[in-house]
């Protein structure tokens, strides 16, 4: 008697301790039926034609490819149903009779051969995942009838259908279905809807690519089953029998993590917006460019090169069509850093927008500037320009000027028009990276000791391939909050035109560049390459009647490269991408209006030509063309050149060397016999004697 009453003790005692076990083991339902901190998710971002840049197949959630009840074929709702919930819209989170059922065929077998969890059941375990126990699947029954209570049928089908585990760590049957045959849903036949159903119940084991004969008999007593059921008929199933499914694996994703973080910055975040986010990338043309740069810069590795990158614009709407960066997101120091949006000195690219402020303000493509040893003071110290080649060439045109990208006459420009309307020019083109005063830069403005972004100049060559509008760039379509508006014309188009008539010649490039083919692109191109100081940058950018490129090569630790100009490193890079995008489009050239006038001209004076004038052809802006014929006797050395020549147009006598205060010192290794600096005038006043008082 006093035994039997101990056991009963004993009996309430555990009982209580294990009913206050489970109670306190009860995790409450959340509010909203989705994964955990899907706020801090971001939407997942799609190229212009629906494919996706962005995945997240690490993280057990789908938090991308979430697709609504009512978009998903009702065969496959039915399908999945008819798989693993059969009376799911008959209990209230439990299906008991299962669950007895499940019992007795596992006692049988002596194993477990059967589960008996209901789809709500499985949204529990998923929403608060536990070590598989029989404490787990009381306590699972008790949170699926809260679950239930809180949610109707569809909003627990929607959550189990978007969420459901799949092969290769995919989640969701939109997800399966592009894993599986790279399609969405709508597309899919009845046998490969029932297919998705079936691979639900063991998604490693009846995965079509590792184990297609036992799928497939699964397929078929689910088919039959459906038809039992009257959800197939006897057509349809007959359909669904006889199909052989094939497997086509999803294409590589297009790298592009750099882009998809920039729109995602771009989007307003919103608890209650989970929609992909459409963008204008052509994840065709992402590949084709990353192919190109990747292998230019593994070519380059020797040459200490190890980061690049590529930005793509359409001309006419502004749309980035490509956003490459080299090694985005690998294991080397700047994997992590978006080139495009790094700021870098521009070297020469800046000059185009120099000489269009010039020819802006009077100048014209013939006017004569004079390419001379310059220097000039720092301090008490001394600064020499120097041209890329340190070849001089004496007047010279501005088109010759900016065609090879000289230095001096750059500088000479510059100080004619005065760093800040640069400066203030470079601004309304939109380089906000330029934010010192212009002193801070001087007139190595114009030769780009400044630091912009590769979005800043490609865009600003935007403006130029539409003729003197600015307009900020689009990365996003359809929602027109995203769409940046505020477009604004920095020149006239007959300034723009002339620029692009200059980069596209390349004749008005040989005296540096030679003939080199490697700039001379099959369609008419306006090319500008650029190469900072000491090789830390390399840039070509380039513009046809369709696109807008821009390409930088470098280092992101901003070490130095091993000789890599412009024009050697990345100007492969824009020829080979523009052979790409232009395939099979047609290229009516860059437009050059009718209302230019064509005139042969000296290229000695910038006048009308004579007979025994070097001459060329050269378009000029109605009213500014030459009026005079040139005077130079071309064939006697001699330094006369005529009034209008030399555009250091000064009257008055300057010295130019030495500087105001500049300090000199001797060099004890070399004889003092042998030292020497030369005093300097500027002058176009022919002068018949000059006294120095030192």
């Amino acid at each position: 008697m006093l035994l039997g009453k101990r056991i009963a003790l004993t009996g309430i005692a555990v009982g209580t301790a294990f009913a206050a076990y489970i109670y306190y083991s009860i995790k409450p339902i959340p509010e909203v039926l989705k994964p955990p901190n899907v706020q801090a998710v971001k939407r997942q971002v799609l190229d212009r034609f629906g494919e996706p840049l962005s995945f997240t197949f690490v993280s057990g959630w789908n938090t991308s490819d979430i697709v609504p009840l009512h978009q998903i074929p009702r065969l496959l709702q039915e399908a999945c149903i008819a798989a693993e919930d059969q009376r799911f819209y008959q209990h209230s989170g439990v299906d008991w009779r299962a669950r007895l059922g499940a019992l007795w065929d596992n006692l049988k077998a002596a194993r477990i051969v059967r589960g008996a969890s209901t789809i709500s059941e499985q949204v529990v375990s998923m929403l608060q995942p536990r070590s598989r126990s029989i404490t787990t699947r009381i306590l699972e029954g008790i949170e699926a009838s809260s679950l239930e209570q809180r949610f109707n049928k569809a909003e627990i089908l929607e959550f189990y259908l978007n969420q459901a585990p799949f092969a290769a760590k995919r989640h969701g049957v939109a997800q399966a279905a592009r894993y599986l045959w790279n399609r969405d849903l709508e597309t899919l036949s009845e046998r490969e809807q029932i297919a998705l159903a079936v691979m639900l119940r063991a998604p490693e084991r009846l995965n079509l690519y590792k184990n297609k004969h036992a799928a497939d008999s699964r397929i078929d007593q689910l088919a039959m089953k459906l038809a039992s059921k009257g959800i197939l008929d006897q057509e349809s199933l007959t359909n669904v029998l006889s199909e052989k499914l094939a497997v086509g694996r999803e294409p590589i994703p297009v790298k592009a993590e750099h882009f998809v973080q920039y729109v995602q910055l771009l989007v307003p975040r919103s608890e209650k917006e989970i929609a992909p986010i459409r963008s204008t990338i052509d994840s065709g043309i992402q590949r084709s460019v990353r192919e190109v740069l990747d292998t230019r810069v593994r070519d380059l590795q020797a040459k200490n090169v190890t980061d690049g990158a590529v930005l793509v614009l359409d001309n006419k709407s502004g749309e980035v069509l490509a956003w490459v960066n080299a090694g985005e997101f690998d294991t080397q120091a700047g994997g992590q850093i978006d080139a495009i949006l790094a700021a870098r000195q521009p070297g020469s690219t800046l000059k185009p927008f120099l000489y269009a402020l010039a020819l802006s303000r009077g100048w014209t493509a013939a006017t004569i500037i004079d390419d001379s040893p310059l220097a000039e003071g720092v301090g008490a110290g001394l600064h020499t320009y120097n041209n890329y080649s340190r070849v001089h060439y004496g007047p010279v045109t501005l088109r010759a000027a900016l065609g090879n990208s000289l230095n001096i006459p750059a500088v000479r420009a510059v100080e004619r028009f005065g760093k800040e309307e640069l400066l203030k020019l470079l601004h309304r083109a939109g380089f906000d990276s330029l934010n010192q005063p212009s002193d801070f830069y001087g007139e190595g403005l114009a030769l780009g000791n400044g630091e912009v972004t590769l979005l800043e100049l490609t865009r600003a060559y935007l403006a130029l391939a539409r003729r003197g509008v600015f307009t900020p760039i689009t990365a996003v379509r359809g929602d027109p909050q995203l769409l940046e508006r505020g477009e604004k014309r920095i020149f006239d188009r007959e300034v723009a035109e002339i620029i692009g008539d200059i980069l596209s010649d390349p004749q008005a490039r040989r005296l540096e560049f030679g003939n080199d083919g490697l700039l001379n692109f099959p369609n008419q191109t306006a090319i500008k390459t650029g190469t900072s100081s000491d090789y830390r940058d390399a840039w070509a950018i380039g513009y046809s009647d369709n696109f807008t490129v821009g390409v930088w090569l470098g280092n992101l630790n901003r070490s130095a490269m091993s000789s890599i100009s412009g024009a050697r490193g990345p100007a492969l890079v824009l020829r080979s991408i523009f052979s790409e995008l232009e395939k099979g489009r047609e290229n009516r050239g860059l437009y050059l209006s009718s209302a230019l006038l064509s005139r042969s001209i000296c290229v000695k004076s910038g006048k009308l030509a004579t007979r025994l004038c070097p001459l060329e052809s050269e378009v000029f802006i109605p009213k500014t063309e030459p009026k005079h014929h040139c005077e130079l006797k071309h064939n006697v050395e001699e330094r006369i050149i005529s009034e209008n020549a030399l555009l250091k147009d000064e009257t008055q006598v300057r010295i130019e060397l030495p500087t105001p205060g500049l300090n000199l010192a001797m060099d004890p290794r070399v004889p003092d016999e042998r030292e020497a600096f030369a005093f300097q005038l500027s002058s176009s006043v022919p002068l018949t004697e000059v006294r120095w008082f030192v």
